[in-house]
């Protein structure tokens, strides 16, 4: 499974370099200061290897990647140390949204199981439907309607502090309920639909002719049978919340990778695109992984 993985992260990357050597355009000239001349650009592009074929570049990008060589940016930076400073503020806004999606998701989805088909059901099934058919940046101008322009009660923008990270709590929970709004709906539906499942399984059948609670029969009983299919629910919005927070970090102005990496597309940038996606793929393979983990000590326990 690994490696089955880890192939599909290297065509991943072979993608990324082709499509912005597509795109029109290259990083000499995106880069390249007012009066300068063609020659010039043909000079930068020269130094930049522009000139060799892209599989060339290429190879020389993955071959420096196991060591942890990202390469240099278009402007002259290592794209390591480009990303050392924003990177830890993803991972908190990311890590904070996807901790409130999964305590959010289990809590609703065993609220709404305790009576399948009663108004707390229809109505969770409801909202949840409705808040996952919500683009994160159409939920971050709504929270910044109310919370910001109407109300006051949070910030606009995010004030970058002295460490490099946000000056003050307040300016994460709307970045945090931005990306968490949207997974948590569809979370809630998968935990709902996994809890179901298991409800209708012998042991838990027999638990409830037990005599045990509703409550004992679903936390006890159905939900760690839930937990395989659950866990690849939270798996998989693993990625959503990082393809997302590059679109939030940009409406809030917070200071992550989405910034780094906005400007990285405009200069044709790369690798800093590369070097920014191969991040979020390690980060996501990860948790894949430790779904998978979670399904095998599940189901070896079970059978």
């Amino acid at each position: 499974m690994l490696v089955k993985r880890l192939g599909m992260l290297l065509i991943l990357l072979a993608v990324i370099f082709i499509a912005v050597d597509l795109l029109p355009g290259d990083a000499a000239s995106a880069t390249s200061e007012r009066g300068e001349s063609a020659g010039d650009i043909a000079r930068r592009r020269h130094l930049l290897g522009l000139d060799r074929p892209v599989w060339e570049r290429f190879g020389d990008w993955i071959t420096g990647l196991p060591t942890g060589d990202l390469g240099t940016s278009a402007r002259g930076e290592k794209v390591a140390d480009l990303l050392a400073a924003p990177l830890p503020n993803t991972m908190l806004l990311g890590g904070i949204a996807l901790v409130l999606t999964v305590v959010a998701a289990v809590a609703l989805g065993v609220w709404a199981s305790a009576r399948p088909g009663g108004r707390v059901d229809r109505t969770v099934d409801l909202t949840s439907t409705a808040a996952f058919a919500l683009p994160e940046f159409v939920v971050a101008v709504g929270l910044l309607l109310v919370l910001s322009l109407w109300t006051g009660w949070l910030p606009a923008a995010t004030v970058t502090g002295p460490d490099g990270g946000p000056a003050d709590w307040t300016m994460l929970v709307m970045p945090v309920l931005a990306l968490a709004i949207p997974q948590t709906g569809w979370n809630t539906r998968i935990v709902r639909a996994a809890l179901a499942d298991q409800l209708r399984t012998p042991h838990v059948a027999a638990a409830r002719l037990d005599g045990l609670t509703t409550r004992r029969v679903l936390l006890r009983h159905a939900l760690p049978g839930a937990w395989p299919t659950v866990a690849t629910g939270i798996a998989t919005s693993t990625g959503m919340l990082l393809g997302g927070a590059v679109v939030v970090e940009t409406l809030f102005n917070y200071p992550g990778i989405g910034t780094v990496l906005a400007g990285a597309v405009g200069d044709r940038d790369t690798p800093v695109i590369a070097g920014v996606s191969a991040g979020a793929a390690a980060v996501i393979t990860l948790v894949l992984l430790l779904a998978d983990l979670v399904r095998a000590r599940t189901l070896g326990s079970r059978s």
